[in-house]
């Protein structure tokens, strides 16, 4: 820890720390990890629950009049009336996780008066440390990062988190990656917001977006966007999306190009956009359930025209 940082940041470290070390030594015996079910695809480990003890009890014993909001436990600990509330995913990516699949970390913010004031996000198998504190800049392992300086979607790398919830719109999102991915030089799904966002942060990719998440999935990382110079709203380009479950995060050049994409599927979308959205999405289930357009009804003169018509479209590239 260093002395140069802010001493509520440095408790932080302190509990991401301790809360790899329990991660790290649960990954050597994978599947032996007691695993239960919070509703479909959503696995929570006692690797979660021990990494969320120990963050809380470090916290609290540096700052018992603090408040705490966590993903496991929620408000359960901590003062109930605090304008200091730790925001605390105590192991992001869990499915990741239980699979043996190294993209996973721990995510921890305070929020001051509900603004985000300090943030650590901490991959333990990598070791990489990201911190900020708000007006200070944005830091991996005490080195000072900036977001891309890529100015066009087209070069860029955008990655993004994949619906899994029964209820989720999944029509509406594959059309929103198709958008994306053929706007850009790639589209990636690591798995653990909280990390998507400090590599946004850290310019190893352009942007990314997301629905569905919670506040502790992108307290911190939100933070360490801003600090490196980038930008996070909802879908529509609005900042104040903590709670709003839509996140958007770019460099500045390209959360401008992305808003117009992404912006007509937010639910903050206007009417228009939102009935525009649904026309597009019935159009696709009723071109996909029928056969290659005019192949069937053209003339002999017509047929390999509409033929190759078809091959054309169903062209991956």
């Amino acid at each position: 820890m260093s002395s140069n940082l802010h001493p509520m940041l440095n408790v932080a470290i302190k509990a991401a720390r301790a809360a790899g070390a329990i991660i790290n030594r649960a990954a050597l015996d994978v599947e032996s990890v007691r695993i239960s079910q919070k509703q479909i695809n959503d696995f929570v480990t006692e690797a979660d629950h021990a990494s969320e003890k120990i963050i809380i009890e470090t916290l609290l014993a540096a700052y018992p009049g603090h408040g705490i909001l966590a993903e496991e436990s929620g408000k359960e600990y901590g003062a109930k009336d605090s304008e200091f509330v730790w925001i605390i995913d105590p192991l992001d990516g869990t499915t990741n996780f239980i699979h043996g699949f190294p993209v996973y970390c721990i995510s921890i913010a305070l929020a001051v008066r509900g603004k985000v004031e300090q943030a650590v996000v901490y991959d333990p198998t990598r070791n990489d440390l990201f911190t900020a504190t708000k007006g200070r800049g944005a830091y991996l392992n005490e080195r000072r990062i900036r977001v891309s300086k890529r100015t066009q979607l087209k070069d860029c790398l955008i990655s993004t988190g994949f619906p899994f919830r029964s209820g989720d719109n999944f029509k509406s999102y594959l059309n929103m990656m198709a958008e994306v991915m053929q706007r850009t030089a790639g589209l990636r799904r690591p798995g653990a917001a909280a990390l998507d966002l400090a590599y946004v942060a850290a310019g190893y990719t352009e942007g990314f977006f997301e629905a569905g998440l919670s506040i502790w999935d992108v307290a911190a990382g939100s933070l360490l966007v801003t600090e490196a110079g980038g930008l996070v709203g909802n879908f529509t380009g609005e900042a104040d999306f903590l709670e709003q479950r839509e996140c958007l995060a770019a460099s500045p050049r390209i959360y401008g190009q992305l808003v117009p994409i992404l912006g007509k599927y937010s639910k903050f979308a206007s009417a228009g956009d939102k009935a525009a959205v649904r026309q597009a999405t019935q159009a696709d289930g009723a071109d996909a359930a029928q056969p290659p357009s005019g192949a069937e009804d053209a003339t002999p003169a017509q047929a390999p025209q509409a033929a190759a018509a078809a091959k054309d479209d169903s062209a991956p590239f």
